[in-house]
């Protein structure tokens, strides 16, 4: 095998992108014009479009928890936060005399963002200035976010019927459905804050080693309080995205178990729970593997009673695929035999 082409299957996004390739496969093989794309009412149609549309919400949440798990932290509260942003956005809306007002709407979209960096900044408090470990910390929001959510709704299901809302999911501009466009747009900004600026090598440093970049003059509490404040802010924009696309809020559905395809995204990108090292393009690639896993489980039959075990399953083979202990203990990696003499070790010497 060439050096060229070990590197190749080496690299940390080469297995992602074969799984989803794969997966790909599969549905041009069982779905009818799968890759099929058309253009109807100056919008574009097909499956593959599908696929970024209602995965938008899950690569918004995904992004965020990249940068808090490459602070070896961890977000559960992420999917509290989509109900509790678009209940609040929905609750204002419906109480509009003209629920189509621009202004309005902007309004409580406005109030709904502040809302969840609000309570992004209340867990990096937790976190970084009591010091509760981030799963206990986040834990707390998570429970009592989703009776916020409740509390808000009222119980029920809030409905709108405003088309300028209606845009921030489930419209299109310049053909494209607006939530794929918001997203680039976050994640050019992401790219650019982290991989242009300091800021994603203190995030990394920060994870790898948060006692020793404080005594080397690293602002730590800041970083930590960023990451979190920044991953409540991508919730509550999901958040927005998902009750505009059904032009309703459910405080106890919506988002619901988003956190935890958001954390398998992060770990099938190659980003490590153990900190330190992040990869925005990986933990997009691991969103668009589970959004097109969903869409496949559907397309190809699976009954409903056992789609969840059949997407545990795909998601295991993924990780493993990911794992270079794995892969080297099955595939390729030959023991010495046993009673073999070890190799021998290059000695140096050293003269005065």
């Amino acid at each position: 095998m060439t050096p060229n082409l070990t590197a190749f299957l080496r690299h940390r996004l080469f297995w992602p992108v074969a799984i989803l390739v794969g997966l790909l496969l599969l549905n041009l093989i069982f779905t009818d014009n799968f890759f099929h794309i058309e253009i109807k009412d100056g919008h574009l149609y097909g499956s593959l479009i599908d696929i970024f549309r209602f995965g938008a919400p899950l690569m918004l949440v995904a992004m965020g928890m990249t940068l808090v798990i490459a602070t070896s932290g961890i977000d559960l509260s992420v999917g509290s936060v989509v109900a509790i942003s678009g209940a609040l956005a929905c609750l204002q809306i419906s109480e509009l005399g003209d629920q189509n007002s621009t202004g309005g709407v902007l309004r409580a979209v406005g109030v709904a963002l502040v809302l969840s960096l609000i309570l992004g900044a209340w867990n990096g408090l937790l976190v970084a200035g009591i010091g509760i470990q981030p799963i206990i910390a986040t834990l707390i929001l998570m429970v009592a976010g989703r009776g916020l959510a409740q509390l808000i709704t009222g119980g029920q299901i809030i409905t709108v019927n405003s088309t300028s809302y209606k845009l921030i999911g489930g419209g299109y501009w310049l053909t494209l459905p607006f939530g794929i466009i918001i997203v680039a747009v976050v994640l050019l900004l992401t790219a650019l804050l982290t991989r242009r600026l300091a800021l994603g090598l203190l995030i990394e440093s920060v994870g790898g080693n948060a006692e020793a970049s404080r005594l080397a003059g690293i602002g730590s509490r800041a970083v930590l309080m960023t990451v979190y404040t920044f991953c409540a802010l991508c919730a509550g924009i999901a958040g927005l995205m998902i009750s505009s696309n059904v032009s309703s809020a459910d405080g106890n559905n919506a988002g619901l178990w988003i956190e935890l395809d958001a954390i398998l995204a992060v770990v099938i990108g190659g980003t490590s729970l153990a900190g330190g090292r992040f990869s925005l393009s990986g933990t997009m690639l691991g969103a668009l593997i589970i959004q097109t896993l969903t869409t496949t489980i559907y397309s190809i039959g699976v009954p409903p009673q056992t789609t969840l075990l059949f997407k545990a399953l795909v998601v295991t083979i993924v990780c493993l695929l990911q794992s270079p202990a794995f892969r080297a203990k099955v595939f390729h990696r030959r023991r010495r035999p046993t009673g073999a003499p070890p190799v021998a070790e290059e000695k140096v010497s050293v003269t005065a």
